[in-house]
């Protein structure tokens, strides 16, 4: 994805909300995606020159919290939420209502951010000799088993194809 400065960003929304134009216009124009010139014209009207200037913030869990329930009590859509609260992009409302649903609200306050939290003993873990073993044999006995079916498939299809042709005969 290609990033824009502030300053495009501006001349795009520009020209958009004082010379006319409608959002596939001015994409056309200025050769950028008209969903991303939808997006930097509703975070223009909502927040200003501020709603289209690049940023990097780190959102607290509270906050994370407060976006999603805000979003679901008000059956607000991910874009929508994401141009209310000034965020990036609509992406970062889907990763965390995708959170909240499978972890719950605290799987919001989480920091997933760099290195996993595992210590390096857990990164280093081995399997036993034994295990190990299971496991290259399981695999050898699941691959043996989708040969054999695809093996069968095609014997199947074959002798359906030759039914077919019997009967057009």
């Amino acid at each position: 994805m290609t990033k824009y400065n502030s300053e495009f960003k501006l001349k795009t929304v520009e020209a958009v909300l004082n010379d006319g134009r409608t959002a596939r216009e001015a994409s056309a124009t200025y050769g950028v995606n008209k969903a991303d010139v939808q997006k930097w014209v509703a975070a223009y009207q909502a927040h200003g020159l501020a709603g289209i200037e690049k940023k990097r913030v780190s959102y607290s869990g509270e906050f994370k919290q407060a976006v999603i329930e805000d979003m679901r009590e008000n059956g607000l859509s991910m874009r929508q939420t994401a141009a209310k609260y000034n965020l990036g992009n609509h992406t970062i409302v889907a990763k965390w209502e995708r959170i909240y649903l499978e972890e719950g609200v605290q799987g919001l306050y989480v920091e997933r951010r760099g290195q996993s939290a595992r210590t390096k003993e857990e990164r280093s873990h081995k399997l036993s000799k034994e295990k190990e073993e299971d496991l290259i044999a399981e695999n050898q006995r699941l691959r043996m088993e989708v040969e054999y079916l695809k093996k069968l498939n095609a014997l199947v299809q074959e002798r359906e194809r030759l039914e077919r042709n019997i009967k057009r005969k």
